[in-house]
């Protein structure tokens, strides 16, 4: 049996007006499930026409100040992060 984690999906669509190419349409959050159940929904997305990327939701960092670990989201920007020296000096 395969660890449960928690998995965030970004989906995106083609679109040639924008600089990247694309354009995020929606970010859908998993609870706790299996690497096989994520890759079988992002297929499925795929099949589909959209462009998906997958991402563990947390992720585990180090706080700057006290060196204890602590987990957050991926997509936290570096600046709001207690890991980043620029949180600490606001």
């Amino acid at each position: 049996m395969s660890a449960l984690k928690e998995y965030t999906l970004e989906i995106y669509k083609a679109d040639k007006r924008t600089k990247e190419g694309r354009r995020l349409v929606a970010k859908q959050d998993f609870a706790p499930s299996t690497d096989a159940y994520i890759k079988a929904v992002a297929e499925s997305k795929r099949k589909l026409g959209f462009i998906v990327e997958v991402f563990s939701t947390y992720i585990t960092t180090r706080n700057l100040m006290t060196k204890k670990e602590f987990q957050e989201r991926y997509d936290t920007p570096y600046y709001c992060s207690p890991r980043s020296e620029s949180f600490w000096s606001m």
